[in-house]
């Protein structure tokens, strides 16, 4: 990365000429859900390109397409809201146990508790392991049930929220519904089960299987599941595209994100205007918040202190705007670190503060697959380097760090100290403010912090 000329990049601001399309906008974001669920970069696009080719060859009619294809980059929406509680349940790394659960078949008991013995309390004591497992084979099925649940009520919440009508919604929340009406959480079947839903959970079995061992791999898998997770309609279909190399081949294919595009029905696209945008940036601040309880509501707090400190430091307020939205996204890169780590009581060793600081990486990752937030990636994801030097991801000083940046990390780390922490219950105001002066000139810009203090009473009352 050249970082001199990355970091004062300059971006246009939005505008008529400028028109933003919604389905970039969420293929964009949806590479921040695929961190969080432990899948590969474009997990979500590749199942937008396999259902959308299971819905052209049921003929399913423009509207319900274009519902499918907002439901295929959403299904995962929710994915976060139950990270904590799998770890506090499981013990270890929550992305790898949503990666390896995605291969178990739920209703192969052998499978079932493989997996509980494979995952529950690796590495703890011997009575730390015996409890978790105890609890897992007791109460399994009711605990499984309230994971799927949240996490699907979750994710049609935040489609919601984007402005995405009750199909799409309901596509979402009815995601590990399964054929037989053995899925979680509702045991609805058949034809019951909306069927971008049905598309969307055989989407993502072929992809993962796909990224394990191809076309042969998928076909075995499916048809094992055929008749009990999938209508043997949809597998004859999926079965079918076994023979079209074009589609195999795109779906390998390292610009597939471009082509996702041209998928969403001509007569349907949509464009983002100001306040669509900051509705997704809402959005998916929800989503990175409900990541971890310690950082409930993280987000739109710094947002707001963000967007206070640059109002009255004189920046016009069509930037404000734009920054308040850097401010919401700051930590969406913490979607690809653990919970075993976030939410750890303890002091981190030295390989997990190394996945604490790839956070702001992962942020400038995600947002600069959105072309207008080529500026926006590096303003937010910067928000840990330090006016000294020693910050991180990339160690950058004073020259290169912009006001806006500054701006940002003076709200996080108010924000942070003030709040609860798993090592330590949240600091008063006063203390905080003292703590922070000691980084005036080092980590912390001396005017935003001024700026900060002044505008403290009002935004605390």
């Amino acid at each position: 990365m050249n970082q001199k000329t990355t970091l004062h990049k300059q971006e246009p601001f939005f505008n008529d000429n400028n028109k933003l399309l919604m389905s970039e906008v969420i293929s964009a974001f949806s590479y921040a859900l695929d961190l969080t669920e432990g899948q590969p970069a474009g997990h979500c696009i590749r199942c937008c390109w396999i259902g959308m080719h299971i819905g052209r060859k049921l003929e399913l009619d423009e509207e319900v397409m274009w519902e499918l294809y907002y439901t295929l980059l959403l299904k995962d929406a929710g994915c976060s809201s139950n990270a904590a509680r799998l770890c506090e349940l499981y013990g270890g790394d929550d992305r790898s146990i949503k990666t390896d659960f995605k291969l178990v078949n739920g209703q192969n008991t052998t499978d079932i508790i493989r997996f509980v013995f494979e995952h529950a309390g690796v590495g703890e004591s011997l009575g730390s392991r015996l409890k978790k497992l105890f609890v897992l084979a007791t109460n399994g099925d009711e605990l499984t049930n309230d994971l799927i649940s949240t996490r699907c009520e979750r994710g049609a919440d935040i489609a919601r929220k984007l402005g995405f009508n009750e199909n799409i919604a309901n596509g979402i929340r009815y995601l590990d519904e399964h054929w037989n009406g053995k899925g979680k959480p509702f045991q609805i079947k058949g034809n019951t089960i909306p069927i971008h839903s049905q598309i969307a959970l055989l989407s993502q079995v072929v992809d993962v299987y796909f990224s394990l061992g191809g076309q042969q791999a998928v076909f075995d898998e499916v048809s094992e599941r055929s008749g009990s997770w999938f209508s043997p309609d949809l597998v004859n279909i999926v079965k079918s595209l076994t023979k079209d190399v074009d589609f195999w081949k795109e779906l390998s294919a390292s610009d597939i994100d471009k082509t996702i595009l041209q998928l969403e029905p001509e007569g349907r696209v949509v464009y983002v205007n100001e306040v669509q945008l900051d509705n997704i940036t809402e959005a998916f601040g929800m989503v990175v918040d409900s990541k971890s309880p310690f950082t409930y509501n993280h987000s739109s707090r710094v947002a707001l202190y963000s967007y206070s400190i640059a109002i009255n430091m004189g920046l016009d307020e069509k930037r404000c705007r734009w920054l308040r939205r850097g401010a919401l996204l700051h930590d969406i890169g913490k979607l690809g670190v653990s919970n075993a780590i976030l939410d750890k009581p303890d002091k981190l060793t030295d390989d997990e503060w190394n996945e604490v600081k790839n956070h702001a990486r992962y942020t400038i990752e995600i947002l600069e697959h959105l072309a207008p937030f080529s500026e926006l990636s590096i303003v937010a994801g910067a928000h840990h380097e330090r006016l000294d030097g020693k910050g991180y991801p990339y160690g950058i000083s004073a020259d290169q760090i912009q006001l806006e940046t500054r701006i940002i990390t003076v709200a996080d780390i108010f924000d942070a100290i003030t709040a609860d922490r798993p090592y330590r219950g949240p600091i008063p105001i006063e203390k905080s403010l003292q703590i922070m002066e000691g980084e005036v000139g080092t980590a912390i810009d001396k005017d935003c912090f001024e700026t900060l203090k002044a505008i403290l009473p009002s935004l605390t009352e």
